[in-house]
């Protein structure tokens, strides 16, 4: 960040991100400028809620103007319009970081996944979330005057830009805390300085905000020339506090809007007023996208917790758990004190009682998505893997989670995940006992494993496990409707018949001295060598013993800079195929070395695991191919 410094005006540019966010708003948005006021309104509406929360400890903070509000002015003449509030303002510093920084994790990201289409890059800029630089939509310059609750009338601030790359702040004498914004319009802009089009979009997009957005009342007849008096223009009564049946779906969705700070209608939302040992109110929604910051453990965006409609706190992280997350909405009871803290949170039954309940209702809501296919399938791909997370966390509600849970099988031509753990137990065929899966590193590497051979020749289906947390929900998950979950790549596997009572007493000695042999051959890189009875096509593939970790586990924490030792498997032979045959038949035991390490390496990269000494696979083969071809 460059500047120059003159007495207490500093000329700063903005970080390179902003620069690059305000060109694409500005060409990206276009079509939707009015959100402006929305944003701004917001902002305002969230300073207003931190003052009151700080001042119920300090009541001075109020400097003896203790009725809250946000105000509209607008001067058709000058083409401007204003908004202020009397909230809780800001520093010359907390000026400088919250204007001219954009200090989030996923900044990098968001700017890669651009793709030049104004369409798709407006959906993508409203997940980022932009809040004030949106005043640059409409506005070619824009002024801000703050000064922090608390501090001495000479440490106001001013911030001035155009939007192009620099911005001044300067220290100023202001008397009134809170916050002015005030936009020098564009001249296509030009028609939202006009009381009208104001009081519209506040109709639209604010109206449920609970605290008062004032104007000056339109002087007429005899009033001209008199003092000019404030009208509210605004519903101004929180909206979860009403009647659920007094309030439309439009307003549920504009309030989603300013709870969120999002660009797009929700998914699905539920509101609930429980009374009776105790009383509190929750408004819950699901989105439609998720924000680039829902793998961010740092993220503070989440269900807002009020105490008797007064804001406490922006993520309250107590009352829902780690994996509903991308949840947004209010929770609002009587039942805490005004000054609940949260080290007070963490350890208190009326937030236990809270969170059991709203932990449920946030199920129900997704179970009653998931009852309509198409809709849910949008919902999986943007929540799915979080969702997962919950069969781990949340044991208590771990059957709910796992009933919710979607997967990709062998059933399916893709990778979409559609198949429930319901539907495939109504699916499994007459014999088949348990819920069969496989994980790997992708769909593809696990849809192409010679693991599913058997399983596929016998109508088994089998779940494809391709995303990382899946190698968790599968060690805590045992069982689902009382059918047990089986991985094909571990352990023995029993299909019900006795396939081995059928073979002649010579047939296994052979099988016996192969094993062995192989076993011999190649020493300690295999715990045991065995016969199979997964393979149909292929001629080896390696198995993890019943306790160890599987091989996709081992990439996982060693790709998350975890130390572990490679675990030594079994590796099962298919005594059928040719390969095999040649190698059973081979009496020189260097040919028949070379012909055991290539099944090993094929094995090995068939499962998607990566060859130690590729460069002696390569020689191996080569030496293979040369003594067939003498």
């Amino acid at each position: 960040m460059t500047q120059t410094t003159t007495s207490q005006r500093e000329t700063m540019g903005f970080q390179s991100e902003i620069k690059q966010l305000l060109s694409l708003m500005i060409n990206s948005l276009y079509s939707n400028q009015e959100i402006f006021l929305r944003e701004l309104i917001s902002n305002a509406a969230d300073a207003v809620d931190k003052l009151k929360f700080l001042a119920l400890s300090n009541e001075a903070l109020y400097e003896g103007d203790g009725e809250l509000r946000v105000e509209l002015e607008f001067d058709e003449s000058a083409s401007t319009v204003t908004i202020r509030d009397n909230g809780i303002g800001m520093t010359r510093d907390e000026v400088i970081d919250n204007l001219g920084t954009i200090a989030r994790s996923g900044t990098r990201e968001f700017f890669g996944n651009l793709t030049g289409d104004a369409q798709k890059d407006s959906q993508l800029i409203g997940q980022f979330g932009v809040g004030f630089y949106s005043a640059f939509i409409v506005a070619d310059k824009v002024s801000v005057l703050t000064r922090k609750a608390g501090t001495a009338t000479g440490e106001g601030v001013r911030w001035d830009s155009d939007g192009a790359g620099e911005f001044t702040v300067e220290t100023v004498e202001r008397a009134p805390h809170g916050t002015e914004v005030t936009l020098h319009l564009k001249p296509a802009a030009k028609e939202f300085a006009n009381r009208y089009r104001l009081q519209q979009i506040v109709k639209t997009y604010s109206d449920h905000i609970s605290v008062p957005i004032r104007m000056l009342k339109e002087a007429e007849g005899d009033d001209a020339g008199q003092a000019a008096e404030w009208e509210t223009v605004n519903h101004a009564t929180a909206l979860w506090t009403r009647n659920k049946k007094d309030v439309t779906d439009e307003e549920y969705k504009s309030f989603y809007l300013h709870v969120a700070h999002d660009f797009q209608e929700p998914m699905r939302w539920a509101h609930n007023h429980v009374e009776g040992k105790l009383e509190y109110t929750t408004l819950f929604y699901i989105p439609a996208r998720a924000p680039f910051d829902l793998w961010d453990r740092e993220s503070k965006h989440g269900v807002k917790l009020y105490v008797q409609r007064v804001f406490i706190m922006e993520d309250a992280s107590q009352f829902l758990p780690r994996y509903l997350r991308f949840v947004r909405g209010v929770i609002d009871t009587r039942d805490l004190p005004l000054n609940v803290s949260r080290e007070i949170l963490q350890h208190n039954k009326v937030v236990e009682s809270i969170r059991g309940a709203s932990i449920k209702r946030v199920l129900t809501l997704i179970e009653q998505l998931a009852k309509e296919p198409e809709e849910y399938a949008k919902f999986w791909q943007q929540f799915g893997a979080v969702l997962k997370e919950g069969v781990i966390e949340d044991n208590a509600n771990q059957a709910r989670v796992a009933g919710l849970l979607r997967f990709s099988s062998t059933r399916e031509e893709n990778a979409d995940a559609d198949v429930s753990l319901a539907d495939y137990i109504a699916r499994m065929p007459e014999g088949q006992e348990a819920i069969y899966y496989l994980t790997a590193e992708n769909f593809t590497t696990a849809k192409n494993s010679p693991h599913l051979e058997q399983f596929r020749a016998r109508g088994f289906e089998v779940l494809l496990l391709g995303e990382a947390v899946d190698e968790w929900v599968v060690s805590h998950l045992n069982e689902f409707e009382g059918k047990p979950l089986r991985d094909v790549a571990r352990g023995g596997i029993d299909f019900g018949d006795d396939a081995e009572a059928e073979k002649s007493e010579d047939e296994r000695k052979c099988e016996d001295s192969l094993t062995s042999r192989v076993a011999t051959l190649l020493g300690d890189k295999v715990k045991e060598v065995r016969i199979s009875r997964r393979l149909t096509s292929s001629p080896a593939c390696l198995v993890a013993d019943e306790h160890d970790l599987s091989p996709n586990l081992e990439r996982i924490l060693r790709a998350a800079g975890q130390q572990t030792s490679s675990t030594t498997r079994i590796l099962e032979l298919n005594p059928a195929h040719a390969i095999v045959k040649t190698l059973a038949d081979e009496t020189d035991d260097t040919r028949a070395g070379r012909w055991a390490e290539l099944l090993y390496d094929q094995a090995l990269l068939a499962e998607g695991s990566r060859l130690q000494d590729p460069a002696a696979f390569v020689k191996r083969m080569n030496d293979v191919l040369s003594d067939l071809m003498h």
